[in-house]
């Protein structure tokens, strides 16, 4: 759907400055939806194809392992003060 509204957005950007009067609102919409679209895409990408998805799991797995890791010292100090 990105890829279709990248290209969509560049036919209508062209559209809008070949008619006469040039409808430059038209052109800003599609501009923006453009640049909207294009960080859209990069950011897919950067997740599934340039390692952005394995360093996601490394972080979340870290901070899992800091959350069980302070809860278990939060049970070894109640025990402690139960002596």
């Amino acid at each position: 759907m990105t890829a279709a509204l990248v290209v969509y957005s560049a036919t209508f950007m062209r559209y809008s400055l070949a008619v006469t009067p040039a409808n430059y609102l038209l052109f800003a919409c599609h501009f923006i939806n453009e640049g909207a679209q294009l960080t859209q895409g990069y950011r897919y990408l950067q997740y599934h194809n340039w390692g952005g998805k394995e360093e996601d799991l490394k972080r979340k797995a870290s901070e899992a392992s800091a959350k069980v890791k302070e809860e278990a010292g939060a049970v070894v100090e109640k025990a402690q003060l139960k002596k």
